[in-house]
């Protein structure tokens, strides 16, 4: 099935909605990481996850110029486009993925705060659960690699309506991709916010961590429950029969959802520096 992209036009608006986050989070994200290699000798397993998260934005936004570039001047459907699309999507899920780890890392130690301390295998889990999840996540790409490929796209970053992703691949992405980090992330951070306005004398520092706990939870939620909504609709949506010559309000929905969930690379970096400096601070 060969589609000529007709859609330039419309696009325009996706390459004016992406330049600013690729430009920002270019930036922060390059900041982040020289921070952190900066002061690699100091590392906890805090930062292992930080980094990890940062290399996962990074990547995101360090592609983002193709997609740019496809807006205003159309790429041709070819497995380059396959191979952005993953990698896009590998990346978004390896943020959300390592935020989790981060959130149950940051639960334990104010949980347990003396046995947190008094582990000592920390960063060599930190490493080896980073390593999983990037493991675990090229390996449904390939498995389900088909499902991207170019005679399944209507253009370089849109896939043709009348053939939707497969509700196994669809289930896999919004269950374990979303629904358990949403879960796990909602149980820790309101944990941790419960276990600390029970603290005597509440500080500055620990009104620091409530505050920054609480917007890191709204921002994941606000950032990635709109494309996994868009999934699904855009699954159930049924597409009329001249789907190739307008833009269905599903489509549509999901192309603003996407752009809704890369902003998130722009706001990690900024909201785990700053949580993990009065985390420590508190610790």
């Amino acid at each position: 099935m060969n589609i000529t992209n007709t859609n330039c036009t419309v696009g325009i608006l996706d390459g004016l909605a992406y330049t600013p986050v690729f430009l920002l989070g270019f930036l922060i994200n390059a900041a982040a990481l020289h921070a952190f290699i900066a002061k690699r000798d100091s590392w906890t397993d805090t930062h292992i996850y930080m980094f990890n998260l940062a290399i996962a934005d990074s990547t995101l936004v360090l592609f983002l110029p193709f997609r740019i570039f496809d807006a205003f001047f159309c790429l041709p459907k070819t497995t380059l486009c396959t191979f952005l699309l993953y990698i896009h999507f590998i990346n978004m899920y390896a943020s959300i993925i390592t935020t989790t780890a981060i959130s149950v890392q940051r639960y334990l130690a104010v949980r347990f705060p003396l046995q947190a301390r008094s582990w000592r295998k920390k960063k060599e889990a930190a490493v080896a659960i980073c390593l999983v999840i990037w493991g675990l996540l090229v390996t449904v790409s390939v498995v389900f690699r088909k499902e991207n490929y170019p005679d399944r796209l209507w253009t370089c970053y849109e896939r043709c309506k009348n053939r939707p992703l497969q509700i196994q691949f669809i289930l896999i992405l919004v269950i374990f991709g979303f629904l358990a980090p949403l879960v796990i992330i909602l149980f820790c951070s309101s944990q941790i916010i419960c276990i600390l306005s029970k603290v005597d004398g509440q500080s500055e520092e620990k009104k620091s961590i409530v505050g920054l706990v609480s917007a890191n939870m709204i921002v994941f939620i606000v950032c990635y429950t709109p494309i996994h909504i868009g999934f699904l609709v855009n699954y159930f949506y049924t597409a009329p029969p001249d789907w190739q010559h307008v833009y269905i309000p599903a489509h549509i929905y999901l192309l603003v959802c996407e752009w809704i969930a890369s902003t998130n690379c722009c706001f990690d970096s900024i909201s785990y520096y700053f949580l993990m400096k009065h985390f420590y601070s508190f610790q």
